[in-house]
């Protein structure tokens, strides 16, 4: 099984994260596929908005798989964005709706916050624990959450790794809508098919200004350089590990 699906129809590109039996958690193959799609749809003329969701109704993703990725990570791989200066989406200048069910947590949070429009269900979560298990959110969370959320909130999810419930991800700006889970996909579309009849030149131009008018590069090099400071730490190997054993971590401060 595929763990990332790619679709097009009626001008609309679907990226579907498909692992539901394990959260939509992201293999380090998963990463690769969703950047060689996202750029495939880029390129593709007939596309003119990019839809990005997870598999079932538990979850849009929770991540990486911890037991594949971290253990690479720790060791100096690159995975989840090869280029320290790009995140997730920072190419792509055609706009990136999310509908997201369930369970949006680390690096799948990471990926929506990459995205311009989101639609989520009543029963939506989003958090960034990895400093409960000694790592860091590297993957543009430090650069994008605290222009796109109120300062203290970022913040709170970021130094507390608590997570946020659908509301308050709306009551903070962090998504456009929340629905009940049945409507997610058909009101994403919906919207994206609402983009697709405007002028796609207008659209793609509108998007491309507005992105790099921000100038995260700089940026995201930073949070790239700082966050290999820690995923180089006994701590970084020591969190995932007790978190796959179900135990209290064992934190040294090195």
């Amino acid at each position: 099984m595929d763990p990332v699906l790619y679709d097009v129809e009626d001008g609309i590109a679907t990226i579907t994260f498909n692992r539901p039996d394990k959260l939509n958690s992201l293999l380090p193959e998963s990463f690769d596929l969703l950047a060689q799609y996202s750029s495939e749809a880029q390129r593709d003329d007939d596309v003119q908005a990019i839809i990005v969701t997870g598999a079932g109704e538990r979850a849009f993703s929770v991540g990486g798989d911890l037991a594949t990725v971290i253990p690479r990570a720790t060791a100096g791989e690159n995975i989840v964005v090869r280029d320290p200066a790009k995140r997730f989406f920072s190419d792509v200048f055609k706009p990136v709706v999310a509908a997201v069910h369930g369970a949006c947590i680390a690096g799948g949070l990471e990926i929506m916050l990459g995205t311009d429009l989101r639609i989520v269900s009543e029963t939506a979560t989003f958090g960034l624990a990895e400093v409960r298990v000694g790592v860091v959110p590297a993957g543009g969370s430090h650069v994008r959450l605290p222009r796109q959320i109120p300062w203290a909130i970022a913040m709170q999810m970021l130094l507390t790794g608590e997570p946020i419930d659908a509301r308050r991800a709306y009551e903070v700006g962090l998504v456009n809508e929340v629905v009940p889970a049945a409507d997610v996909l058909a009101r994403a579309r919906k919207l994206a098919t609402s983009i697709a009849q405007c002028g796609p030149v207008a659209v793609r131009t509108a998007k491309e200004i507005a992105v790099r008018a921000m100038a995260l590069e700089p940026a995201f090099a930073l949070e790239h350089a700082l966050g290999e400071r820690v995923f180089r730490t006994d701590d970084a190997r020591e969190g995932p590990l007790a978190f796959t054993e179900k135990r209290p971590p064992n934190f040294t401060g090195r």
